[in-house]
C-alpha cells in the first residue's frame, strides 16, 4: 500500500476533473482549494470492493489512472453505506458502497462541497431518489443505465457528464457489469440522506 494514498487519490481526482470543459462543472469547482486539510478516519472496507478488479479492467482510457489508485489501495479508505438490508435487500447491501474523499465527513475537510466515488455491483437497481444538494456524476466505466426526472433509462458511457439539479429525481440500474462513478455534491446538507421515491427491484 502506498504512503499517503488518500492525498494521491485527491490529486488524481483533481487532475481528472480538470480535463472537462463543461461550464456547470467549471462553476462547481471554481474556487476549490485542493490543499484541503486531512481528516483522520479509520479504515473501513466493504464487500462491494471485490468489484473493483473488474471495474479496472473495463474503465475508460482517461479514467484508468483514478480507478487504478482505488483498485490497488481499496482497503486504505473509509467506505460507507447509507442504507441497510431492510431498505433494498441483501444483494444491494453486498454490492453497494461509497467513499467520500472530501466533504463534511470525508478524508479531506470541505464544508462547501463533497466529492467521492460510488460503487454498484452487477444487476443492481438504485431506485428514484432526490436530495437538496446539487449533484454531478461522472461514470468511470460504461454500461449502467441512468434516469433523470422520471424520464427513460439511458445508457451512459465512461466519462459522461451527468448533472442533477437540486431535488431532481434520478435513478440508476446496472446490468452484467458493475459501476464506479465519481460524484460531486454542493448546496444543502452535504451528509443528508436522499429521499427515496421509487421502489427497488429487490434481489
Amino acid at each position: 500500500m502506498e504512503p499517503d494514498i488518500q492525498r494521491k487519490l485527491l490529486t488524481k481526482t483533481r487532475d481528472y476533473l480538470a480535463g472537462f470543459k463543461e461550464p456547470v462543472l467549471a462553476n462547481f469547482l471554481e474556487g476549490v482549494d485542493w490543499s484541503m486539510k486531512e481528516r483522520p478516519l479509520f479504515l473501513k472496507p466493504l464487500p462491494c470492493l471485490c468489484r473493483l478488479d473488474r471495474i479496472f479492467s473495463t474503465a475508460g482510457e482517461r479514467e484508468r489512472e483514478v480507478v487504478r489508485v482505488l483498485a490497488e489501495n481499496r482497503n486504505a479508505f473509509h467506505w460507507g453505506q447509507t442504507y441497510v438490508e431492510a431498505d433494498f435487500g441483501r444483494h444491494f447491501i453486498d454490492n453497494y458502497g461509497w467513499l467520500e474523499l472530501f466533504g463534511t465527513r470525508g478524508h479531506f475537510i470541505n464544508g462547501e462541497m463533497a466529492g467521492g466515488f460510488l460503487v454498484l455491483g452487477p444487476h443492481l437497481h438504485y431506485p428514484d431518489h432526490h436530495h437538496a444538494a446539487e449533484e454531478i456524476y461522472i461514470p468511470l466505466v460504461g454500461g449502467a443505465m441512468w434516469r433523470k426526472g422520471g424520464g427513460p433509462y439511458v445508457e451512459r458511457p465512461a466519462g459522461t457528464f451527468i448533472h442533477h439539479p437540486s431535488n431532481v429525481s434520478h435513478a440508476m440500474k446496472t446490468g452484467e457489469e458493475p459501476l464506479l462513478a465519481l460524484y460531486l455534491w454542493r448546496g444543502g446538507p452535504l451528509a443528508a440522506h436522499s429521499t427515496i421515491t421509487g421502489k427497488a427491484d429487490v434481489a
